[in-house]
């Protein structure tokens, strides 16, 4: 059997690294120690992630937007959702893998919810799911607990509610609307979510959420008082070619590098240099001489 282990992480690279599982994320919390998170569609990205560290890897709705060129996150199904989370499954050693519940797999109703998670489970490997909203969502959320799926909130800027906020609007600027949040995790927190997403909530309200809970936050545009941060794959790494938001930092310039390497390719295809001789695959000498001799006795 073998083991993973992170590059570097002992004198010989076959040092054990321990799985990430949610007590360790609840440790981490205690610690002060803070959570890595990203999100991944594909087994490659997965697998780079993994052996950077992380400690999360989220499946997210964004797939729509991103991986799809859909507008918002409403458009993608569960079985979509089924097929990259089992691709990024397939990446996954040591990070602990979460998988949104895209739009309408778990607002119907809480058995409908339950399914749909199970399915996640099941089907694709997923070690706790995702779902937007607050206080209403808590007895969806019980539920998925006392059937042994963990679950990962989300409140603040959710996306699947994009029509009912007219749009992506940070939320909680006023004292107001601080208490409307602090209501929705507390409802979240005592349902049993072991952590809890906060998008698009200023700074401030955040450090008072992150400091009233004892599950960690994950932030999204909410500031660096949360336990852990949160960032899109394709954000961080450039590959929309959007003007980022501005909680959103490049971290590398994939988009480029990979242009370049195109353009370059196409440019060798073009003027013959691509493929070379020692990129060619040959008949034997035998073969060789055979073939010459045919083609000498047809002329």
């Amino acid at each position: 059997m073998s083991v993973w282990s992170a590059p570097g992480s002992g004198l010989d690279g076959c040092s054990r690294v321990k799985k990430v599982t949610i007590p360790s994320l609840l440790e981490k919390k205690r610690l002060g120690q803070r959570i890595s998170a990203i999100t991944a569609y594909d087994f490659s990205s997965a697998k780079l992630i993994d052996e950077a560290g992380l400690d999360i890897v989220l499946v997210g709705d964004s797939v729509a937007m991103v991986m799809q060129g859909h507008e918002s996150t409403l458009e993608v199904t569960l079985d979509e959702m089924l097929v990259y989370a089992r691709a990024v499954r397939r990446g996954l050693k040591r990070a602990l893998l979460v998988v949104d519940m895209p739009f309408g797999s778990y607002q119907v109703d809480d058995a409908d919810g339950i399914r749909n998670a199970v399915r996640l489970v099941k089907e694709a490997g997923a070690e706790a799911v995702k779902l937007e909203g607050g206080i209403t969502r808590a007895p969806l959320i019980r539920r998925l607990v006392d059937a042994e799926i963990p679950v990962m909130g989300h409140v603040g800027l959710t996306p699947q509610a994009v029509h009912r906020m007219g749009g992506y609007k940070v939320q909680g600027r006023t004292l107001a609307a601080v208490e409307l949040l602090r209501r929705d995790v507390q409802a979240l927190a005592e349902a049993g979510c072991f952590s809890i997403v906060l998008e698009g909530v200023p700074r401030e309200a955040a450090a008072i959420l992150t400091a009233e809970l004892d599950i960690p936050t994950i932030g999204i545009g909410a500031g660096p008082d949360c336990d852990g941060q949160i960032l899109v794959w394709h954000d961080a790494m450039n590959l929309t070619g959007a003007a980022p938001a501005r909680f959103v930092r490049r971290y590398a310039d994939a988009g480029k590098l990979m242009r370049d390497g195109l353009v370059r390719y196409r440019a060798e295809v073009e003027d013959g240099s691509f493929p070379s001789d020692a990129e060619s695959y040959h008949m034997s000498g035998e073969a060789k001489e055979l073939l010459n001799l045919q083609q000498a006795v047809a002329s």
